[in-house]
């Protein structure tokens, strides 16, 4: 009969992977260095693998450590997903909803799931997780997070997709770019003009897609890390953005001297959608979340 590892060494080697270090991963699952030292060495003995590479007081993961760290999380996600099934019986929207989002959606409408959630749900403990698409789906795969809502067209092979809403782009302008005859045809808008969020946030990449922004002379070389950092750009007079619909619609232009005008372009929008695992038995649960989500989205897009 096989030995198998148990549940706990592989926590603590996913401790150990996430602080990379010994003595806060020990601190992180609440024992000594000693005993996750120990811990893991035994798992490597019992395996006849070596799971890290020592030197003095560093240490790396090989490639097979990194491969059970990356099954380790797949089996400790599914022990998890027992014991709520377990405790709650089976019943959708009960327990834990690990539910991921991307910064230029996140402001905007989760407060307004939670809020739906514990009024529907109250049984649902909404876990909220805010990061960028690539961090998001990694997560997603990796069993951190349960869905994640974010914006299309995106690379989400492997993951059940479904689109709940579109979200138009408008083009916002200072008041006096607008006197002084700034027109809808970007090509006669001066080099530089544009400004856009940085290239980690994929809001960029729709805005150039969805606005048919093929002149990249027309886009500024400076990039902003939110969408209130650009709203402060424009309003300074510096140039001109695109902004999704759900941002406008919640705020972010109030006080400022900033109009908006709706773009050429004829499919100026961002598809925003949620994901999941398709292997994943919360499929009910996922169904009502995308519903849930889909009727908030739904006010703050139009």
């Amino acid at each position: 009969m096989k030995h198998l590892p148990s549940l706990k060494q592989l926590q603590y080697l996913l401790a150990l992977h996430e602080h990379q270090h010994f003595g806060r991963a020990a601190e992180a699952c609440y024992i000594s260095q000693s005993t996750l030292s120990a811990a893991v060495a035994n798992l490597e003995q019992s395996l006849d693998a070596q799971l890290l590479e020592r030197d003095h007081k560093t240490f790396i993961f090989t490639a097979v450590g990194e491969e059970m760290v990356r099954q380790a999380r797949q089996i400790i996600g599914q022990c998890e997903t027992l014991v709520d099934f377990a405790r709650y019986q089976g019943k959708p929207m009960a327990g834990p909803f690990r539910l991921g989002c991307i910064p230029t959606i996140a402001p905007f409408v989760l407060s307004e799931v939670m809020q739906a959630c514990r009024q529907q749900y109250p049984e649902l403990q909404l876990l909220l997780r805010e990061d960028t698409s690539d961090n998001s789906l990694q997560a997603l795969a990796d069993g951190r997070l349960d869905m994640v809502l974010l914006a299309l067209p995106y690379e989400t092979a492997g993951f059940h997709s479904r689109i709940l809403a579109q979200d138009p782009f408008k083009l916002v302008l200072h008041k006096e770019w607008q006197q002084r005859g700034f027109n809808q045809d970007i090509s006669q808008w001066p080099d530089e003009s544009i400004f856009l969020l940085e290239r980690e946030h994929c809001l960029a990449g729709h805005a150039v897609t969805a606005c048919e922004l093929t002149d990249s002379r027309k886009v500024n070389p400076f990039f902003a890390t939110s969408l209130h950092t650009l709203t402060q750009m424009v309003n300074n007079k510096l140039g001109v953005t695109f902004m999704p619909q759900m941002a406008i619609n919640s705020g972010l232009l109030t006080g400022t001297d900033l109009i908006i005008q709706t773009p050429v372009a004829e499919n100026a929008y961002r598809d925003i959608a949620v994901v999941w695992r398709p292997t994943s038995s919360k499929v009910e649960s996922y169904r009502l979340m995308a519903d849930l989500i889909g009727i908030v989205l739904q006010q703050k897009c139009q």
